[in-house]
Order: C-alpha cells, then sequence, then structure tokens
C-alpha cells in the first residue's frame, strides 16, 4: 500500500478518543488473544483478517476508528476501508499510544506471540 493510501487516516489518540466519544464506531482489529487481555471500553472485536468478511456489519452512516497494538494493522484496515468509501481512521501509534496519552484500557496490551 502506498503512502498516500494512508494520508489522512491517522488521529492521535486524543483525537480518536474525541471521535469516538462523539459517536464513532471503534473497532479493534489484534488477535483473539490480545483482545482478551485488554481492550477500549466500548469497541467491537473484528480481527484485522476478518475484515472484509464483516464489512457489512461496519455501518457506513458514521466515522470508524480502527486500533491495534501498534498501529499498523489499523492503519491498513483505515486506509483499506477509506478507499472503499467508508469515513475511516485509525489511533496513530495503537492502543500503546493510547496508553501513553493517559487514556483507560481495560486490562494490559498483550505484546506479540510467536507464530
Amino acid at each position: 500500500m502506498s503512502e498516500e493510501a494512508t494520508v489522512g487516516v491517522d488521529l492521535p489518540p486524543a483525537g480518536a478518543a474525541a471521535m469516538v466519544d462523539e459517536g464513532a464506531a471503534l473497532v479493534d482489529v489484534r488477535r483473539d488473544y490480545e483482545w482478551d487481555a485488554g481492550r477500549v471500553a466500548g469497541a467491537r472485536h473484528i480481527e484485522v483478517n476478518e475484515l472484509t468478511g464483516a464489512a457489512d456489519s461496519i455501518p457506513r452512516e458514521r466515522p470508524i476508528v480502527f486500533v491495534c497494538r501498534s498501529g499498523s494493522r489499523s492503519a491498513l484496515a483505515a486506509a483499506a476501508f477509506r478507499e472503499a468509501g467508508w469515513d475511516a481512521y485509525h489511533v496513530e501509534g495503537g492502543l500503546h499510544a493510547w496508553a501513553d496519552a493517559g487514556l483507560p484500557i481495560d486490562g494490559e496490551i498483550a505484546e506479540p506471540r510467536p507464530e
């Protein structure tokens, strides 16, 4: 994916939290074990590899904010959904940046597991 494809989708954690407070949907694209360890209250969990199949269940009438651990997976998701017509964004820096900004997480941030 080109760098231009992600222009305009990056939100700092405080900006993402404000959008969610104003009604944007928050979609966590991490793996099951990551979600089980901890999450942002009110987020919906759809693993990144399942997004295409779940696209019809993601509302188009309000903004979507994607989040992952570090921001890589959520950036790809946001760019792809924006290209497909959604008003999509992602939390720049992921849950690590979210927590570093002092925003609440229920649980902890799971680190990657070896495959």
